[in-house]
């Protein structure tokens, strides 16, 4: 809900975002990767973290179980924000998450150790008539070895499962939840070579197999989609070179290539695919404190998740398919910085994607998809995505902080939706700001706030209504042709550290989220009026409003 980070901080070790400049080991997506790290865990003594607050809790247990060899660290989170939502006799809402995130090492020799990392979290919303459940598990086997002072490898076995509850209208009106889930194994070998003083080079392959599948379905539910299996093979070889060229330029160049290789499918030929995806990147300094960057990368991806967004995404209904054909995309960026005094720091970035064999449901199409995915869908479409981006950002003094601020436009078109002219993709956010100021009112007191705007997410909405045997029937408009209304909040904390120990630290954060009690929508339905047949009702429904928080952190 925008409440809460994705990642644990107290598990983080560091986090690094590719937003165009995607290197070769990287790939299977369109959009851009954020490569996260987890904490090794204290070899040599036990440490705990965490906080308490009124809306969530966490806790991080790390130290040695063989001092100086092995480690371990455990992270827990639990939120409990629904204790802000709308109460009444009836009411059995509930907005929380929980999450978990483990970590095992152990060094075998001086050249050689193994990791164990596991992640368990779940999501689970219920508000009003929107129901949703979400998960995520993931474990990896990670073996690091040092060949030689200039080789070092990196052998990984990774697990990962998703699954969500969705809700399904079947043709009598009846309501059932199915449970759709996708399993992923994976190997990877990755190399990384220091050939000198100038050249890093990275390379590897990858393979990768997905099953998609629905257990425990209902007999009411008549769907060959959701009771077929469905599989696919991923695998990729890649290369790539971190060349210091000169003091001032730089360049970072690879190729990937990829293979997609469907499993059992009905609905998909059974045919592989093979692509070639070059990436580049040029930087150059002019001195210390301007540099210029310009990359290209091709990207391929093999899955999508789709979503009915009809009425504004009224639920969550998507729905993960394996592609017939991979999805391609090309992008283009140039960005330019600038380092000033007092660390001041500004960077502007345009960029560029086209897109391709993209996917998406025919005109007209509602909630009840799921009981005949294939033949709701059309193929071959294209894509097209581009946009301004701003920061500027003040690293030093008692006020830092950052401005950011995005123009962009994201289409599509499809022969068969719209006229097969160009619509907006659902993902289409024409403007995206924000602005987060920290001020260091005191030694031990740190004011902080943050502001967000962004343009309201591209839906259909109706356009008419007709009957057929008593019944009112929509009529929706032209593809995404509607806007959800604006999102806009304002968050403010205060952060209290007192003096402490060299063991023991703590600090006290109180802070008020969403302060002018903004109702940002999460959905947007329409109903007939039971006063008057021939009006058509909008309801807007929102989950958080202003929303207060104390919190006690501590770490010894």
């Amino acid at each position: 809900m925008g409440f809460f980070s994705t990642f644990n901080s107290d598990a983080l070790r560091n986090v690094t975002l590719y937003k165009g400049n995607i290197p070769a080991q990287y790939g299977g997506r369109l959009s851009s990767v954020v490569d996260v790290k987890m904490k090794d865990g204290n070899n040599q003594n036990f440490g705990v973290a965490g906080g308490i607050g009124l809306i969530s809790s966490r806790v991080s247990v790390e130290g040695p179980l063989q001092k100086g060899k092995s480690s371990f660290i455990v992270s827990a989170r639990r939120t409990y924000a629904d204790i802000f939502l709308p109460k009444d006799e009836e009411s059995k809402n509930k907005l929380y998450f929980y999450d978990l995130n483990a970590k095992l090492n152990y060094q075998i020799n001086k050249n050689n150790s193994i990791y164990l990392t596991s992640y368990f979290g779940r999501d689970i919303m219920s508000v009003d008539k929107f129901k949703n459940n979400w998960g995520n598990t993931a474990a990896s086997l990670r073996w690091n070895s040092i060949i030689s002072s200039k080789l070092f490898s990196n052998t990984s076995l990774i697990y990962s499962g998703y699954d969500y509850k969705a809700t399904v209208l079947n043709d009598k009106g009846d309501v059932s939840d199915v449970n759709p889930t996708i399993r992923n194994w994976q190997f990877k070998q990755d190399f990384s070579h220091y050939a000198g003083l100038n050249h890093t080079l990275h390379y590897g392959l990858q393979t990768s197999y997905y099953d998609f599948f629905t257990p425990n379905l209902s007999e009411s539910i008549h769907s060959d989609f959701l009771r077929t299996p469905r599989s696919m093979w991923e695998n990729a070889v890649y290369a790539d070179d971190d060349f210091k060229i000169s003091d001032k330029l730089f360049m970072n160049f690879g190729l990937r290539l990829s293979m997609l290789s469907q499993g059992k499918n009905k609905a998909a030929e059974s045919k592989s695919y093979v692509n070639l995806e070059p990436r580049v990147m040029v930087n150059y300094a002019f001195n210390k404190n301007n540099n210029i960057r310009f990359g290209y990368s091709r990207n391929t991806q093999s899955i999508q998740t789709l979503n009915s967004s009809a009425g504004g995404g009224i639920a969550n209904n998507d729905v993960w398919i394996n592609l017939k054909k991979p999805q391609v995309g090309d992008q283009l960026n140039l960005a330019y910085t600038r380092k000033l005094n007092n660390g001041y720091e500004f960077t502007g970035e345009v960029f560029y994607k086209k897109m391709s064999n993209l996917v998406d449901y025919k005109d007209g199409v509602e909630m009840n998809v799921l009981d005949n995915v294939e033949s709701n869908l059309l193929y071959n479409g294209k894509g097209r995505a581009y946009g301004l981006e701003l920061l500027a950002k003040k690293t030093k003094g008692r006020f830092t902080g950052w401005f950011s601020y995005t123009l962009s436009k994201t289409e599509r078109r499809i022969d068969g939706i719209n006229n097969s002219n160009w619509y907006n993709a659902s993902q289409d956010k024409t403007h995206n700001f924000s602005i987060v100021a920290n001020y260091q009112l005191a030694p031990s007191w740190t004011l902080s706030g943050a502001f967000v705007y962004s343009t309201g997410s591209a839906a259909t909405f109706p356009i008419g209504k007709y009957e057929i045997g008593g019944e009112t029937i929509l009529q929706y408009g032209a593809r995404n042709s509607n806007r959800m209304p604006a999102y806009n909040r304002l968050d403010v904390n205060l952060t209290y550290e007192p003096n402490t120990t060299k063991r023991f630290k703590s600090s006290w954060s109180m802070g008020v989220y969403n302060v002018y009690g903004r109702k940002n929508p999460y959905a947007v339905t329409f109903e007939q009026d039971s006063n008057n047949p021939d009006k058509i009702n909008t309801v807007q429904t929102s989950i958080l409003s202003l929303v207060p928080n104390i919190s006690y952190n501590f770490k010894f």
